[in-house]
């Protein structure tokens, strides 16, 4: 069998709003758009991921949260509704989409192995939660690719950040070692906004771009130097500011995507590209991608 590889990571936050301003059949509410900007960066990561054409995609969600071990969805296809908890004005989306059941076995047993907490989900009526769905309608939403979601068990929250990332980073090492068995070209999908100060009122019209900018100036800042430093990729630099970044301005990469990410794909140097970048409730969303292949990674 042909050895398998990571082709490519993309950072591909998901802000609900992303999939109303597009008004997708799926989606029951209706918008008169808004934060083109971010849209128009998952425009161009889609027409990098087609030429790409991988096999699977594997998405990390912080939305699926599973306080006891590493979570794989393991059921062949799942399909229902998806709200939004926070925003459901504004998505109630019908979801409809194949799991590739044998590497997520494949991802659970590895991570096993490495002596994490790991189990299949086997509930045929399950509920994908708003972040895997929104991550995998902005990336791909044609929906014809088959999917490996995981679960956030939020280690980084309730061990210490150190001994929390230590088990992202093992999670992400079980994950390649998968990947590389079976033989598929695969994608990962870190789905986590950057900063995540955000406004605790929407606008009359949530589409309202007048209204639309950073909640926190400190957290902008931290924006703008980690997308700089994934520019010239420098991940041992944003890894040494892992926690400072974390705290400083409530990144939601603490959840465990980024660094499990990183991990899989064996820290590159290759300098990541930037699609864009937008805030979303004030909130700081960068859509990045590294495209090992390109790199001969």
């Amino acid at each position: 069998m042909t050895k398998g590889s990571i082709v490519a990571g993309f950072i591909a936050p998901h802000p609900p709003h992303l999939v109303y301003a597009e008004n997708p059949p799926q989606n029951e509410p209706r918008s008169e758009g808004g934060w083109e900007p971010l849209r128009w960066a998952y425009e161009r990561a889609r027409a990098s991921l087609e030429a790409l054409k991988p096999d699977v995609l594997l998405v990390h969600s912080p939305h699926w949260q599973t306080l006891v071990g590493h979570h794989f969805l393991g059921v062949p296809k799942l399909s229902g509704r998806s709200v939004d908890p926070i925003f459901p004005n504004l998505f109630r989306y019908n979801f409809d989409l194949d799991v590739d059941v044998e590497l997520a076995e494949a991802c659970c047993a590895e991570a096993r192995a490495m002596g994490l907490e790991s189990k299949m989900m086997r509930n045929p009526g399950f509920r994908v939660d708003y972040g895997t769905i929104t991550t995998l309608h902005m990336i791909r939403p044609q929906w014809d690719i088959p999917v490996v979601g995981i679960s956030a068990n939020n280690s980084p929250y309730y061990l210490t950040l150190d001994e929390g990332v230590d088990e992202m980073i093992k999670l992400g090492e079980a994950t390649r070692r998968a990947i590389e068995a079976s033989g598929k070209r695969a994608v990962l999908l870190c789905s986590n906004t950057f900063s995540h100060w955000h406004f605790h009122e929407e606008p009359a019209l949530p589409e309202d771009m007048t209204k639309e900018h950073p909640q926190s100036y400190a957290g902008y800042k931290w924006d703008m130097r980690i997308i700089e430093l994934l520019r010239r990729g420098e991940v041992e630099e944003v890894m040494r500011l892992f926690p400072q970044w974390v705290e400083e301005a409530f990144a939601e990469v603490k959840s465990g995507a980024f660094p499990w990410m990183l991990s899989a794909m064996g820290f590159p140097k290759t300098p990541a590209e930037l699609h864009g970048y937008g805030t979303v409730i004030g909130t700081g969303n960068a859509v990045m991608e590294w495209n090992l292949e390109a790199a001969g990674a």
